[in-house]
């Protein structure tokens, strides 16, 4: 595992409001927070406390409507749109509760797709190999609607992985799987993120899973209550 001492995502007075029918809503507020390499982070709390949001604040995927996220020392929320992409192209890997693949394309041109964008010089390759690291080399070829909720997860975490991201983002990745399933993809996360050297910033609710985690912080009311 990487070293601990570096911060790689930093947050200061990170704030998230939106314009409801009944006014302001305030999601999030003076959210303080550092994450260094190699950690593992689980953000829990209720439903509605904020967690996804926080995430994709995190990761670039939204911006904050007060306070400032650090990528490894970069300003993100200073990027414009096309900017946080390329960064998060370049460093960011993510995992969702809904798998995120794209129905026309097979497990290896899912996996294939980020690495084309990145301009990787045999994507193939590298997509096969991360396929059959989590147990799919026989089901490269076959789409998401031919495969079960557990190996469309599985094709997710290794697409998440092709990039060999610092970071990994997982937004509740066990949310749509039976238990027994659900334990064998946050084993397989946490093995592979193990083996990389990478970042997991893990969202969920289930306290069996955020225990697998070095570090767990609390959220309510979009505060955080307890870290």
């Amino acid at each position: 595992m990487q070293s601990t001492s570096r911060p790689v995502v930093q947050a200061e007075k990170l704030g998230k409001q939106v314009l409801s029918p009944a006014g302001q809503l305030i999601i999030l507020q003076d959210i303080d927070l550092t994450i260094h390499a190699g950690e593992t982070l689980a953000i829990v709390g209720v439903s509605g406390s904020g967690k996804s949001t926080l995430l994709g604040l995190l990761a670039g995927l939204d911006i904050p409507t007060s306070g400032r996220v650090f990528i490894d020392g970069t300003n993100i929320s200073d990027l414009d749109e096309d900017g946080r992409a390329r960064m998060r192209n370049q460093r960011v890997g993510f995992v969702f509760q809904s798998f995120q693949l794209l129905a026309s394309l097979t497990a290896l041109e899912n996996v294939m797709l980020p690495l084309e964008l990145a301009g990787a010089v045999a994507p193939d390759i590298e997509a096969r190999q991360r396929l059959t690291e989590v147990g799919l080399a026989e089901r490269l070829q076959h789409y998401p609607n031919q495969l079960s909720g557990g190996e469309q997860q599985r094709v997710a975490i290794a697409r998440a992985f092709a990039g060999k991201p610092q970071i990994l983002f997982a937004d509740e990745p066990t949310g749509n799987l039976d238990q027994k399933t659900a334990q064998q993809i946050i084993d397989l996360l946490f093995s592979l993120n193990s083996e990389h050297g990478t970042t997991l910033v893990l969202v969920t609710h289930n306290p069996a899973i955020a225990d697998h985690c070095e570090r767990s912080l609390t959220l309510a009311g979009g505060k955080i209550i307890a870290s």
